[in-house]
């Protein structure tokens, strides 16, 4: 393989979307047992991060195999749009025949080594595979079907997740990812429908409107919250981390929300800005500082704040 095909290829797989899979991660911050005690000090269990790592690279595979399927199924549709028909399959840098040949090498080699990982895993991993399969060919033509269904692979993650690092995943936190993950895409598709011939690029587009999908975005910004509200004050997560302070960082989680509908209202209603709301998130610095205080505080109250439970 030339390096040019490589690079070429390797945009094919959109690495820029990977940082979707870092969800599979979330359990292993939730494990009780990812810092260890020696006699040096607190170490971190390389066990159950290898783990977790290799999970998250599977899903990453996983996720550039079905980037390749979609981009050879709509390959003649994207070479008669402006900004598609540059992408490597539309444009000729890589060959059809290449493609298929290695979208099927990534998916079988990364089913093969979730096997590997853990049967269970495995079968998540089939499942997930499947469901974004279900998505390009069918359901993002479907209103509300095709976020739902985003949605769910995000859920997918997180048991994913779970199950390699032998992590409880809390049915508070399972609700919880899925109505962010919707509020998430909800914003996505309100920023997309504001863009000019919103239509063309994505044609479910034609079938959303702003109001439809303000409605959408409040009523899951404010379910997240509340769901996570439960999951912190629930008796259970207070006996599972030995802490009563996990309620600490709903607050992080409040203005994260907010945020993030600012961002998504601010740039949409802005004709100059094309910024997606992902890109406006992860380059906003309040919003990424309060995400890192917010994992600053989890660690804290998992691992350090443990005062007996009464």
């Amino acid at each position: 393989m030339s390096s040019g095909l490589f690079q070429n290829f390797l945009r094919t797989l959109r690495p820029y979307q990977w940082v979707k899979n870092l969800v599979v991660l979330a359990p292993m911050f939730f494990h009780k047992d990812l810092f260890l005690s020696t006699a040096a000090g607190p170490a971190l269990n390389l066990v159950v991060t290898i783990r977790a790592v290799a999970a998250t690279a599977i899903f990453c595979l996983l996720s550039g195999a079905v980037y390749t399927i979609n981009d050879l199924v709509d390959v003649e549709v994207d070479r008669a749009h402006p900004l598609k028909k540059n992408r490597p399959i539309a444009r000729g840098d890589v060959p059809k025949p290449f493609a298929k040949i290695m979208s099927v090498f990534l998916v079988v080699f990364s089913l093969g080594t979730s096997y590997l990982l853990d049967p269970y895993f495995a079968f998540l991993a089939l499942a997930y595979f499947l469901q974004n399969v279900l998505y390009s060919f069918k359901v993002k033509h479907v209103p509300f079907g095709d976020v739902i269904l985003i949605a769910l692979g995000f859920v997918l993650r997180v048991l994913g997740g779970g199950i390699v690092t032998k992590t409880y995943v809390s049915r508070y936190l399972l609700v919880c990812t899925a109505l962010l993950a919707l509020f998430l895409g909800f914003g996505k598709r309100r920023h997309e429908l504001k863009m000019n011939a919103a239509g063309k690029q994505r044609p479910v587009l034609k079938e959303y409107t702003s109001t439809s999908l303000n409605i959408a975005l409040g009523i899951t910004g404010a379910a997240t919250v509340i769901v996570y509200t439960a999951y912190s004050l629930d008796p259970m997560t207070r006996v599972w981390f030995q802490s009563d302070w996990l309620w600490l960082t709903i607050p992080f989680v409040l203005f994260g929300i907010l945020r993030f509908l600012f961002l998504v209202i601010r740039n949409g209603d802005r004709e100059e800005t094309n910024e997606s709301p992902t890109q406006a998130m992860l380059s906003d610095a309040p919003f990424v500082f309060n995400l890192l205080l917010w994992l600053f505080v989890v660690i804290a109250v998992v691992y350090h704040l443990r005062p007996a439970v009464s």
